[in-house]
């Protein structure tokens, strides 16, 4: 399962009466080389446990889903993995493992009646999938990356090309032979891209090479394809596999950062003029229990969100307690809530949901609002 149908099955998991863990850890290794989540979930699992009268049907539950999770990190935990996302409700027959190339910050542990989402999410915001593409004048490498890993490549070849000393008509013949070599290679990645993109989904695509290639390749492209070319970087076609990763990871995540001032002020400019736009987190819920949210625009500060005062009558219900290892510790239970029902309800309505990690950027508007596909 990729990550995105994990996030819809959870999205669609009913309440139980029974404790629902969520437990995000972070899995690289620490500077001696061994793990630093243990100690974490060693604490974290008994004093949680705790909170629960010995005996009850609820302990009994909520233990036996804290020894599956243990036996798993155990013995199915990869070594390459640098984090894991883990949800289980015994009770509920809940048992979902996601394990990541994307490394999650700090360890989480929520317990509530439903998986908490808002970690997920924000990380497949951060690592998104896109196809990259290296060029030059007769290679090209075509890659699809997703939450920090390659998903799939392929390299295409043109036609080699040698130095030709004569001079006057022969030579303009010669060197339009190879421009128009030049060319027909780079149709061809253009062509191959195209279908990559079309056949995948994309939605985001970098190119990276020379700067006479990415001209070319930019004079080639069609519009629909034009529009998902957000990004270009200068890269030699030889760099290792794991270079062309981070070199367009970085150009991605910068414009994405740059981007997100021109999105809020893209939501606040609807919202103030009465068009497909609301903000704060009592507007933002209303949309989305009439599915009228298109994109869900929400702070990467999960504390940063304003609390609200009563949440829709039928959010999740009962208590949700969270443990962390982050510096700023965890936000109160009404905005734990709160992030929760904004992922859960954008999830399950199709919305798209794109993290601002800005903070101040909506701070405003409580740290969230939504574009809308209608008005009602």
């Amino acid at each position: 399962m990729t990550v995105t149908e994990h996030l819809d099955k959870l999205a669609e998991f009913e309440p139980a009466p029974y404790p629902v863990v969520s437990l995000y850890l972070n899995t690289q290794s620490g500077p001696t080389g061994r793990d630093q989540y243990q100690a974490f979930v060693r604490a974290e699992f008994k004093a949680r446990s705790r909170t629960y009268p010995q005996g009850s049907p609820e302990r009994a539950s909520l233990d036996q889903d804290l020894e599956r999770i243990a036996t798993y990190l155990r013995d199915e935990l990869q070594a390459s993995a640098n984090g894991v996302a883990l949800f289980a409700c015994s009770a509920g027959e809940l048992f979902e493992a996601v394990q990541l190339t994307a490394p999650i910050d700090q360890h989480w542990l929520f317990v509530g009646s439903v998986p908490h989402l808002y970690p997920l999410a924000r990380l497949l915001d951060m690592y998104p999938r896109y196809a990259a593409v290296l060029v030059d004048s007769n290679r090209a490498r075509i890659f699809v990356f997703s939450l920090a890993s390659i998903e799939q490549s392929r390299e295409l070849a043109g036609k080699k090309t040698k130095r030709h000393s004569q001079g006057g008509w022969s030579q303009a013949r010669y060197q339009r032979h190879i421009e128009n070599m030049h060319l027909q290679h780079v149709k061809e990645v253009v062509e191959a891209l195209d279908a990559l993109v079309r056949d995948e989904g994309i939605q985001h695509v970098i190119a990276a090479g020379p700067d006479e290639a990415l001209a070319l390749l930019r004079d080639q492209t069609p519009p629909h394809l034009a529009e998902k070319l957000s990004v270009t970087t200068r890269l030699e076609l030889d760099a290792s596999d794991a270079e062309v990763l981070q070199a367009t990871l970085e150009s991605f995540q910068q414009r994405a950062a740059e981007t997100d001032a021109e999105r809020v002020r893209e939501l606040l400019d609807s919202w103030h003029s009465g068009g497909l736009g609301v903000v704060g987190p009592e507007a933002t819920l209303r949309a989305l229990e009439m599915s009228q949210v298109d994109e869900l625009i929400i702070t990467g500060s999960m504390e940063a969100l304003k609390p609200v005062q009563r949440l829709p009558d039928d959010a999740a219900p009962g208590r949700i307690e969270a443990d962390t290892s982050a510096p700023q510790g965890t936000a109160d239970e009404m905005t734990l809530k709160l992030s929760r029902e904004l992922i859960a309800r954008a999830q399950q309505t199709g919305a798209r949901i794109r993290f601002i990690e800005d903070s101040a950027l909506l701070e405003e508007v409580g740290g969230v609002g939504a574009l809308l596909r209608f008005r009602i």
